[in-house]
């Protein structure tokens, strides 16, 4: 699976893996245990995990999803040590450890959960999307070398 094949849906929550298009839309299967499929038509919002970026204090304005949770991979290896019941300050400490430069006037705590969820999510049902793009980033670097 690559990160491109992983979708979310506005007001359901989980992600969802993108199975094909259909003639009314595009049919996912959820990413949890039951595996349930959903079509999904033009009325719904739904938002490819690769064309999401975190917003930045920086010149280019914002920061790929992907390559924060492949940082939130090398950095904690699965244990974000946030328990559910964390506050919000808890969450910006952990967002100011990752990403240093994401913006908190346009990043909510609700954000950073979310993006926590979906990182749980994807390292438990397909955790090669965060280990082969880590290990094909190290791969350009030495080329360049």
């Amino acid at each position: 699976m690559e990160f491109k094949e992983i979708a979310t849906v506005a007001g359901k929550p989980g992600l969802y893996k993108v199975l094909k298009p259909s003639r009314s839309g595009v049919i996912l299967e959820s990413m949890d245990a039951k595996k349930a499929k959903l079509v999904v038509g033009a009325n719904h919002r739904v938002s490819i995990l690769s064309e999401i970026s975190i917003y930045t204090m920086t010149e280019e304005g914002s920061s790929p999803l992907q390559e924060v949770m492949i940082t939130i991979e090398k950095e904690f290896e699965g244990d974000t040590g946030l328990a559910k019941g964390a506050d919000n300050d808890e969450y910006i400490a952990f967002m100011k450890h990752i990403l240093p430069e994401f913006d908190e006037q346009r990043v909510y705590p609700s954000d950073i959960k979310k993006l926590i969820s979906w990182y749980r999510i994807i390292r438990e049902q397909a955790p090669e999307v965060l280990q082969e793009d880590a290990a094909a980033d190290g791969e350009t670097e030495e080329k360049e070398d």
